[in-house]
């Protein structure tokens, strides 16, 4: 057997186990249920909504499952005609200019990507969360997300793609290390000008009103050695009634973004305290260090990337005559999901104890019993699930199980 043959079945094996494993992981979540609430949220689960909790897990799991599934179809399809060396054809027929060319071909398949997810999409914001309560999105105003998310992603994929194809093109054997320059720079640029640049587009923030809760922030703050002057409140409710709230940027654009949902459902101790959770990741440097570790994995994969994209095996097991660039990025990048899966856990793991570590800072600078008030009311009204499965967890959860989180602050409040 020709490698590049051994290379496909190797390409579709990983496919098949990632979502089977994905299948079992969810199978098993699905089954992790109690018939009755835990008593440590029967005040904010009443039994009724406990029902509902579990109802709407089932309605997702059934959904996700389905279009996992069609995904996953449409992709093996794909392979096996080899689909990605006929649309490389189509962009032939158009450009074959070394820039020109790889752009088209990206560009065919985001855009088929993203009218095949579009029906998906619809149903989960209209169907489910309709059913549910949660969504507050109009049809236009999905739409222009839609329209705003495509365009957005043309531009800053188009941006990066070109980026590292030029380095590619010109930079010889070190590309990698040109393109993973680059891509950190752009990386940094993004973490720090997020809230000011790009979410601007897609949600109104203000200034936090003058009032007891900006007055009870600001004294938080003073408390915990934190210069605290940009706190926004965002329109999250234009699209969803779920709560939130987060931390974002550094320098002089770091900010706390509150959404106007989560100051509707929490009392002014609790906002305190789910903000002095956001101010321990910044204080605790988390907000570095996830930095510098998404960093790290990126250039451990554009090293490998360099080693392995010019493997005439790699573009010819997906159905290329000869060496493609962007043919050969795609199918390194299906072998390279292993490995991107583990780094991955390590980093949800990583998160899981930072998430612990901000609520204890919380603790220590606001009311303990309000950051647990908070986290039951947040969790309670976007009906999350209380009990999941400890597998799902590990491999899923960024941030721990709400019981597990309330059980640690539990030594705090008895302090």
């Amino acid at each position: 057997m020709q490698i590049h043959t051994t290379l496909f079945y190797v390409i579709i094996a990983i496919l098949l186990i990632d979502a089977i494993w994905g299948w079992i992981l969810e199978e098993l979540n699905r089954k992790s249920r109690g018939l009755k609430v835990p008593e440590r949220l029967s005040d904010v689960y009443s039994q009724e909504k406990f029902e509902e909790q579990k109802q709407y897990r089932k309605v997702n799991h059934r959904f996700e499952k389905i279009s996992s599934t069609f995904s996953l179809v449409v992709l093996l399809i794909f392979l096996w005609f080899h689909g990605f060396a006929w649309v490389d054809g189509l962009v032939q027929s158009i450009s074959d200019h070394w820039l020109l060319r790889p752009l088209f071909f990206f560009g065919i398949i985001g855009l088929a990507s993203m009218i095949m997810g579009l029906p998906f999409s619809l149903y989960q914001t209209f169907v489910i969360e309709e059913k549910f309560g949660f969504n507050k999105s109009t049809l236009k105003t999905f739409v222009f997300d839609q329209i705003k998310g495509l365009l957005l992603g043309a531009v800053i994929g188009g941006l990066l793609l070109s980026l590292i194809i030029w380095f590619y093109e010109f930079a010889g054997q070190w590309f990698w290390l040109y393109a993973w320059v680059g891509l950190s720079l752009f990386m940094i640029f993004f973490s720090k000008f997020y809230t000011t640049l790009i979410l601007p587009l897609f949600n109104k923030q203000t200034p936090l009103e003058e009032g007891e809760l900006r007055t009870a922030i600001e004294k938080m703050s003073q408390r915990a050695g934190f210069t605290l002057d940009n706190v926004y409140v965002m329109d999250g409710s234009k699209r969803s009634t779920k709560a939130n709230a987060f931390f974002s940027g550094f320098g002089k654009n770091k900010r706390i973004v509150l959404f106007d949902t989560l100051i509707n459902d929490l009392d002014t101790n609790e906002i305190v305290a789910v903000l002095a959770h956001e101010i321990g990741h910044f204080r605790l440097k988390h907000i570095v260090w996830s930095t510098v570790l998404g960093l790290l994995q990126t250039g451990v994969m554009l090293f490998l990337l360099g080693w392995f994209v010019n493997e005439p095996a790699l573009s010819e097991a997906l159905g290329a005559s000869k060496p493609v660039f962007h043919i050969g990025l795609i199918g390194f990048g299906i072998l390279y999901s292993p490995v991107s899966s583990l780094s991955g856990l390590g980093m949800t793991i990583f998160s899981r104890r930072n998430e612990y570590q901000a609520d204890a800072f919380a603790a220590k600078y606001a009311r303990p019993e309000a950051l647990q008030t908070a986290l039951k009311k947040i969790s309670a009204n976007a009906l999350s699930n209380p009990t999941p499965h400890p597998w799902y967890v590990f491999f899923n959860y960024s941030h721990p199980p709400l019981l597990k989180r309330l059980e640690a602050l539990d030594m705090k409040v008895l302090k």
